[in-house]
């Protein structure tokens, strides 16, 4: 049977265990229109800055970080959520032990 959606019970099943001192992500979903993406940070670890050719989304689902986008920091905890367009530079820093997870809109 092919099914025309995708189901996840429960997004912090999905990401396992958070290595020390480590980054870790999983490839949800992903299709010619978008990408899903869960990544788990441990405290102090970083994403430095960066930029992105299509828009993004991230939700932040567990902890809490600081966010840098283009020259605004913002500190951000479970439930934050934010919309990026294309090239803007971010950077993302794990001020506790973090769960978020980005969207990325193929355009």
């Amino acid at each position: 049977m092919n099914k025309n959606y995708t189901y996840i019970e429960d997004l912090h099943n999905e990401i396992g265990e958070i290595p020390t001192n480590g980054i870790i992500s999983r490839t949800l979903y992903s299709d010619d229109k978008l990408k899903a993406i869960l990544f788990g940070f441990d405290q102090g670890q970083e994403l430095s800055e960066h930029t992105s050719t299509m828009p993004a989304i991230i939700h932040i689902l567990n902890g809490e970080a600081r966010l840098t986008l283009g020259d605004d920091p913002i500190e951000a905890k479970a439930g934050s959520w934010v919309h990026m367009s294309p090239q803007l530079r971010h950077s993302i820093y794990a001020k506790t032990p973090l769960v978020m997870l980005l969207i990325l809109i193929k355009q």
